[in-house]
């Protein structure tokens, strides 16, 4: 998991940023540090919970394996994925992720309403014995169409 990127479970599932209270500026990723907006003089940075809706911007599909530093293991098959780019209008932002699994471009238009759900970026195993295994999970967030279920 990206720490302090996002927060909760199921339908409590949101992306977090932060939040200016000089300029109202929203961020994401967050900012800790200071604000971004170079037109402000600046003010504290609050963590906010983002919208969990928006609108698709534009999408596109991922058709081959991507140079490093993207970790991606060789012996394993390239497998395709679709990138989506969403507006929240609310925060005035566009949100890149990639699609929840089983959905493809062809799914999608511009200006269809998607929102964020709980992804699994990686997982690995390891073995520690005869009967003793540990699975590790690194998780992510997708943006799926309103009205799809998993």
């Amino acid at each position: 998991m990206v720490a302090d990127w996002f927060t909760g479970e199921g339908d409590d599932f949101r992306l977090l940023g932060t939040r200016c209270s000089g300029c109202r500026s929203v961020f994401f990723p967050r900012e800790d540090v200071f604000c971004r907006n170079p037109h402000c003089p600046g003010g504290e940075l609050a963590e906010v919970p983002l919208s969990r809706r928006g609108r698709i911007w534009s999408y596109t599909d991922s058709r081959y394996r991507p140079p490093a530093p993207y970790v991606s293991d060789p012996e394993l098959p390239w497998e395709p994925y679709t990138l989506i780019a969403v507006e929240l209008a609310a925060e005035r932002m566009i949100v890149l992720g990639q699609a929840a699994e089983g959905i493809t471009v062809g799914d999608l238009a511009v200006g269809m309403e998607v929102e964020v759900v709980p992804g699994v970026l990686d997982e690995s195993g390891d073995e520690a014995g005869p009967t003793l295994r540990t699975r590790t999970t690194r998780t992510t967030w997708n943006w799926r169409p309103t009205g799809v279920t998993a």
